[in-house]
């Protein structure tokens, strides 16, 4: 499977080497700043023999790189600043995403789409009326990052594994997500019985606010 990763920044780059250490197919790595994406492929592919990982993984600052991928994950445009929301971002981003989609419908037309830049759910919508892609081949990644935040928030509060601990968040990935604690559990036992409301509360809250918390201590997104 061919799959490319747009953005090269600290997002992008993550996605890429995590696709290869899964050995889910071969990565290209765009990006528009010459050399950057050509770098950070290069160590990642360096570290392949420790990693048992045979994906090859290429940069590039050519867009016709992508052509005939399988997969493309959208992860390009600006980041937050402290005191900025997601929808802070959305005329400029919009304007990046509205472009490649359109240079990605051309190259790679059979390709699923997995949106990561902000705000999320506005993009996911800017790229299927610029596709034209059936709204199944089009995916934000909110919905499983919000739930890992809460799952992660859950396990630390309980000092239990992660891997113990189940919980959804639906809607969108910001003021509008829907956080579900009647159906989280640790070890199928709901959580209510596990911490008070008061405790899950703030669970809850943090979980809404991840995103801003990690943005406050990096002074980027």
């Amino acid at each position: 499977m061919k799959i490319s990763v747009i953005g090269a920044g600290n997002v992008g780059a993550t996605i890429a080497l995590l696709l290869a250490q899964k050995r889910l197919g071969d990565i290209v790595l765009l990006d528009v700043v010459p050399g950057m994406p050509e770098g950070k492929a290069l160590d990642m592919a360096e570290a392949s023999p420790v990693d048992r990982f045979e994906s090859n993984i290429v940069g590039t600052s050519q867009i016709q790189d992508v052509l005939d991928s399988d997969l493309v994950v959208m992860a390009a445009g600006l980041a937050r600043k402290p005191g900025m929301t997601r929808m802070d971002l959305l005329a400029h981003n919009a304007a990046i995403v509205t472009s490649v989609m359109r240079q990605v419908a051309e190259l790679a037309p059979q390709a699923l789409i997995v949106m990561v830049t902000n705000p999320l759910d506005v993009m996911c919508y800017a790229a299927w009326q610029t596709t034209g892609f059936a709204k199944q081949r089009i995916m934000g990644m909110a919905g499983g990052l919000d739930s890992a935040r809460l799952r992660y928030f859950i396990a630390t509060a309980l000092n239990v594994s992660v891997e113990d601990t189940q919980a959804m968040v639906l809607g969108g990935h910001g003021d509008a997500m829907v956080l579900l604690p009647r159906y989280a559990t640790v070890s199928g036992i709901p959580l209510a019985q596990l911490l008070p409301a008061s405790a899950i509360a703030k669970l809850l809250e943090r979980t809404r606010e991840a995103g801003t918390e990690i943005v406050q201590l990096l002074k980027t997104g």
